[in-house]
């Protein structure tokens, strides 16, 4: 039997010791990627909260009085459908001239 004396490759253990390495690199950051992506999700509501408040001010200057609802502001052509909720799905509303969320 021939022995090989030139090692170009890795040998099943290297490639096994590497894969395990890899996998616990990737455990480890998985729940850190999982609460960035819980702060980014309440970041952009409260972005697009900002945003409906813009627009309720603008309806207010307008139409001299605050819209009763999200859908007036559809109406008038100041936010779009897509902004009447939160990126999480929850429906934007409008209470005492304020945008909230849920």
């Amino acid at each position: 039997m021939k022995t090989r004396k030139n090692k170009d490759g890795f040998t099943l253990l290297e490639m096994v010791i590497v894969i395990c390495i890899i996998s616990i690199l990737f455990l480890l950051t998985v729940p850190n990627i999982q609460k960035v992506i819980g702060i980014v999700g309440k970041k952009g509501c409260s972005a697009q909260l900002k945003v409906v408040d813009s627009a309720i001010l603008q309806y207010q200057l307008d139409f001299d009085e605050l819209p009763s609802s999200i859908s007036d502001l559809v109406q008038a052509g100041l936010i779009s459908e897509q902004q009447t909720e939160c990126q999480s799905g929850e429906a934007i509303s409008i209470h005492d001239g304020q945008a909230q969320a849920g």
